[in-house]
């Protein structure tokens, strides 16, 4: 896509994200997705109800977890394990994969399996850390970054809270830009958490050395969200961010995208 590779192609500044810095991840994840972190495996069950008798019927059939929908399919048993592997180059097999069955479109149950994996795949050495003799073994930011930018097409509200986790807790510049382009992708901001979102990793960058692919992909994600919201964004968070953006410490590219972003919130009816 154009857009992607434009963002992708600006020039980029990588940096160590501090300890302490987690701290206020983790709280930001608990403001922005606590309702969402209910476990979307469980088994329910619905109330039996009183027949004309008296008597209770018996309980309805009770919805099917993740794990019982992969043992119907050897297909995604198979995506799961290549997906669990050590091995880099298997897991961007599984991408491969999975990119095919996203572009081809998913429905049913097998959205539900291909956000699984997915969401798996983009916390793979940030969410989900492995480490041998003390380090780390499992830090994949190319497979990260792919995952996220396939959950964008997945188009469900799992896909964007998972979105908005990496987005959150990477510290990869390039993982952390897909998740936000992903984000306007998506076009899910329900209550404007996704552009609070945005607005609180924004914040954590370095001022002094803001990284260029990151503030130009937030400055596609709000004209994405917006394009996609019924009336344009009327939120002062998104207009303050690109005000941001455009006065920062960016190359003039980023800085004309994001008052461009302004002109059009500003003309939307």
């Amino acid at each position: 896509m154009k857009e992607a590779g434009n963002a992708r192609s600006a020039a980029q500044s990588a940096r160590s994200a501090a300890p302490s810095a987690y701290l206020a991840i983790g709280a930001a994840l608990v403001f922005f997705l606590m309702p969402a972190l209910a476990l979307r495996a469980q088994a329910s069950s619905t109330a039996g109800t009183q027949s004309s008798s008296g008597a209770a019927s018996q309980p309805a059939s009770r919805e099917i977890t993740i794990e019982e929908l992969f043992l119907k399919s050897v297909e995604f048993q198979i995506l799961r394990e290549k997906a669990a592997s050590d091995d880099f180059e298997i897991k961007m097999s599984a991408l491969d994969d999975l990119e095919k069955r996203v572009a081809a479109g998913v429905s049913g149950s097998d959205t539900a399996q291909v956000e699984f994996v997915l969401e798996y795949l983009a916390m793979e050495g940030s969410g989900r850390i492995s480490r041998e003799n003390g380090r780390q073994v499992n830090n994949f930011p190319e497979v990260r970054r792919r995952a996220v930018g396939l959950l964008g097409k997945v188009g469900t509200e799992e896909s964007k809270d998972a979105l908005i986790r990496a987005l959150l807790i990477d510290v990869e510049p390039i993982v952390k830009a897909e998740a936000a382009y992903a984000l306007g992708v998506l076009g899910m901001n329900d209550h404007n958490e996704v552009v609070q979102a945005l607005d609180f990793a924004y914040n954590r960058e370095d001022p002094s050395a803001p990284d260029q692919n990151f503030g130009y992909a937030v400055s596609l994600a709000i004209e994405k969200l917006a394009q996609k919201t019924p009336g344009g964004l009327k939120d002062p968070v998104a207009y303050r961010l690109l005000v941001k953006i455009a006065q920062g410490n960016y190359l003039r590219t980023v800085k004309m995208k994001a008052l461009q972003v302004l002109d059009e919130l500003k003309g939307a009816k």
